[in-house]
């Protein structure tokens, strides 16, 4: 089996790698900082013009049609930049949740509208306390008691929430959803929901392990330009000791990445337990990464004037995003107690995948 990423995979990712190197490095984003708004209008259209925001809407439905397995590439370039606009959330969750839910007349045109750029959707769902760019929205979704609810954003009237992360924009709702704003979801509802909060959390775990890169490059370029008696502080070993048992971390959380997307099925308990496995490692590499970065960069490290603080806010909000290190150790349990373990094992329905794709990608 061959799980490389494709050519358009690959391209696909450096066509975002580029855009947010040229609209969202850290200068960009203590702008952004000081001018306290929610997003940066001229990066948000640039992303919105890709066409990105369809990218896991079924076609017939209106969007791009691909896999998880090919927008995790973005998601994790998204992680390298702290993006503070909510491109994952949105692409990656709400709207292919919307689109399930389509066949509701009040559904179709909002997410028509998102699908062009001209509004984004949030999404309220019970895995985590808060909505994130509630504000910014021009529709929530809300998962409640087994309903899902599409309400206009001033109607849920939005209690705005602190963060460490000043660049994630959370809210608590003061009002639950009238019984009328339900969509007629069916019985389809709660698999799309289940659906949503495994693409939540791979794409959580690929955000950590673009930002675990970063915080290391950006400390490996502090170590080789900061002297100390004469030399760079990068030459000391116990540096290069540092750094590379924090590129190590990351190097083997990627595989773990990658392989949770490329057969993502929300009723497959090992599907469930390579998820769970993907945000642990993901998580952990970001912390060590980030906690890394911050002790080569010494004192001045914990001050807002080094960008390492931008990543290691994101990494601290994102760890419990989607389900915190108790909900995925449980999740990974129930797969290893609860189920044979062994080589024939390791990967879910090797054979069936092999010949079909991997999750589209065009190669098994």
């Amino acid at each position: 089996m061959d799980f490389r990423f494709t050519e358009q995979q690959e391209m696909m990712a450096e066509t975002v790698r580029a855009l947010l190197a040229d609209l969202c490095q850290p200068a960009d984003l203590r702008r952004l900082m000081r001018a306290g708004a929610p997003r940066d209008t001229a990066r948000w259209a640039a992303i919105v013009e890709m066409g990105l925001a369809g990218a896991l809407v079924p076609e017939d439905s209106g969007g791009l049609g691909l896999a998880p397995v090919d927008f995790v590439l973005i998601a994790q370039a998204c992680g390298h930049a702290a993006l503070p606009e909510p491109l994952v959330e949105n692409a990656g969750v709400a709207l292919p949740l919307l689109a399930a839910v389509a066949d509701d007349a009040r559904a179709a045109p909002v997410l028509a509208r998102a699908l062009a750029g001209e509004i984004t959707v949030a999404l309220k769902h019970p895995a985590n306390p808060f909505v994130a760019d509630a504000d910014t929205a021009g529709a929530l979704l809300v998962l409640d008691d087994d309903r899902l609810h599409l309400v206009a954003p001033e109607a849920a009237a939005p209690l705005r929430q602190q963060s460490a992360d000043p660049f994630r924009r959370l809210f608590s709702l003061g009002r639950p959803p009238a019984p009328d704003t339900a969509l007629t979801a069916g019985r389809g509802l709660r698999a799309a929901a289940d659906a949503a909060f495994e693409r939540g959390a791979l794409f959580a775990a690929a955000q950590l392990l673009g930002i675990a890169q970063r915080a290391v490059d950006l400390a490996v370029g502090y170590a080789g330009e900061r002297t100390q008696f004469g030399r760079p502080i990068g030459a000391n070993q116990a540096v290069k000791h540092l750094l590379s048992t924090a590129q190590v971390k990351i190097a083997f959380a990627r595989p773990v990445v990658h392989a949770a997307a490329a057969r993502l099925d929300p009723s497959d308990v090992v599907s469930r337990a390579r998820v769970s496995h993907a945000k642990l490692a993901a998580a952990d590499a970001a912390d060590l990464a980030c906690r890394t970065a911050v002790q080569v960069h010494g004192a001045m490290g914990y001050s807002w004037e080094v960008d390492v603080h931008f990543f290691l806010k994101r990494a601290l909000a994102l760890a419990g995003w989607w389900g915190d290190a108790h909900v995925h150790r449980a999740r990974v349990a129930e797969r290893v107690f609860g189920h044979p373990l062994g080589a024939e094992h390791t990967f879910a329905d090797a054979a069936a995948m092999a010949g079909t794709g991997a999750a589209g990608s065009g190669r098994p």
